[in-house]
């Protein structure tokens, strides 16, 4: 399940970006194999909220594109053979799915990159939630090779829902 809740009123958040994000966010689900049933939380939000809840959270002042808050604490050998492996304190007793976590966008800062970047806003909204899916399933790029790693799989989703460059 996937609980989306825009807070901003800067850009109009419409019925096609909400089914855009859900096709991010189940894009990257089957591109991980990730076979449980899940809930996570999405805020969206502009680049005043997103500022003040990176200094709030990360001790950075600054607006950023988008913020991941993973429940799930990944060990290396998570994933077993395709299965993966969960705590019964990562499952919601009363939905019996995972929780993964929270994402928080600025949809103001994903318009403003994709003028920067040159692409669409519907490719930049796409990756940031490719992106911070793939932190709450417990990727991350402070290496190098983490970084690489993160940046093929973000490429080889992005292409398989058919939002290649």
């Amino acid at each position: 399940m996937i609980e989306i809740d825009n807070r901003q009123n800067k850009i109009d958040f419409t019925e096609e970006m909400k089914k855009l994000i859900s096709k991010a966010v189940e894009g990257t689900i089957k591109y991980e194999n990730f076979n449980k049933p899940y809930e996570l939380s999405i805020i969206i939000t502009d680049n005043n909220e997103i500022k003040e809840i990176n200094k709030q959270f990360r001790g950075i002042d600054k607006e950023t594109d988008v913020l991941s808050f993973p429940m799930l604490d990944f060990d290396d050998g998570y994933y077993e053979d395709g299965e993966i492996e969960v705590d019964i304190e990562d499952i919601n007793p009363e939905s019996g799915a995972v929780v993964l976590g929270d994402m928080i966008i600025s949809l103001e800062k994903a318009k403003e990159q994709s003028v920067e970047y040159g692409h669409s806003f519907e490719r930049e909204l796409a990756f940031l939630v490719v992106h911070s899916m793939l932190h709450l399933l417990g990727y991350d790029h402070e290496e190098e090779n983490d970084r690489i790693i993160m940046r093929q799989k973000e490429e080889e989703i992005l292409n398989n829902i058919g939002l290649a460059r």
